[in-house]
């Protein structure tokens, strides 16, 4: 009897073990963590029932061969860090070579973190073009109270951090919109930018592209000299929305002709889509209050639900 018990505490032992909500980024991956760990547990039952724990050797939790993976977590190192404002910082992780991650435009990849035990995962989106070579490059915001910021907050660089992805995305085509019309929140902007520089590095793709940043203030904007190249290009435009500004007069003057303050509302909204070039494809990208009012908002403004895409 005690072999017995003994054997099946060795098998309760290798079960793997269902995630807790924090393990999960709430990003709709597929696979989902909570589909790696029912897959992990089908495996687990075979093996046992056969009583063949060899069965389980197909099982990777993390790698390090620095080839992203969906279903297990890679090993990067950190090349170097730098604190664009009070709360943001960019980080830029090496990868093999001149190999890349090869993501689609708008994808994320999810991040493993352990802070006082617990396992946490999040969703970042790469702000490098997603062919960039021997690097990739992720902003990221740190929350006071956030569980995954803490973990960040201890990063220097050559520490080597766990990722899998890539997930999501949106599938854009050259052309094929007349006009995209980008509402971003804060890092919501990071999606964005892989798309916006697909389009400026494509000679053979007219689409126009309306970007409407939202910030809390002037220093709080991400990327400035970027978003400002970017605004350079033919079919480009890019507004700022300042939520806790109330005056432009302390912006410099290239700023203040495409500056609004206060909050990006339903009247607002109207204004801009009434200005674009051509009937506009929205992408949104924020909280889940902001991606909320967003939708409404584009509602009362007559775009349809088949002509937005929500990060």
């Amino acid at each position: 009897l005690r072999t017995m018990s003994g054997n099946e505490d060795d098998w309760l032992s290798l079960k793997p073990q269902e995630p807790s909500p924090s393990q999960c980024c709430g990003s709709g991956c597929k696979p989902c963590i909570y589909d790696v760990y029912e897959k992990e547990l089908a495996q687990w039952e075979r093996a046992k029932a056969k009583q063949d724990k060899s069965l389980l050797m197909e099982k990777k939790e993390q790698s390090n061969n620095s080839e992203l993976n969906p279903d297990t977590f890679t090993a990067f190192s950190i090349s170097s860090v730098e604190q664009l404002t009070e709360d943001t910082y960019q980080y830029k992780f090496e990868l093999p070579g001149n190999s890349s991650l090869r993501l689609s435009l708008g994808q994320h990849i999810v991040l493993r973190g352990m802070v006082n035990g617990l396992e946490v995962q999040r969703a970042y989106t790469p702000v490098s073009p997603g062919n960039a070579e021997g690097y990739f490059e992720v902003l990221m915001k740190c929350y006071e109270a956030g569980l995954m910021s803490q973990y960040i907050k201890t990063w220097k660089k050559g520490d080597v951090v766990f990722w899998r992805g890539p997930f999501g995305g949106f599938p854009y085509q050259p052309n094929k919109h007349g006009e995209l019309l980008m509402l971003a929140s804060g890092t919501g902007l990071t999606p964005m930018l892989p798309i916006l520089q697909s389009i400026t590095d494509d000679e053979e793709d007219e689409t126009f592209v309306t970007l409407v940043g939202c910030f809390r203030t002037f220093d709080k904007i991400y990327l400035k000299p970027l978003l400002q190249d970017l605004a350079r290009y033919w079919n480009i435009r890019i507004f700022y929305i300042l939520s806790q500004e109330t005056s432009l007069e302390k912006l410099p003057w290239s700023y203040r002709e495409n500056t609004y303050t206060g909050r990006l509302d339903e009247d607002l909204i109207k204004t801009i889509i009434n200005s674009c070039r051509r009937k506009p494809f929205v992408l949104i990208c924020g909280s889940s209050a902001f991606n909320e009012d967003m939708t409404r908002y584009l509602k009362a403004a007559g775009i349809e639900e088949n002509s937005c895409f929500v990060f």
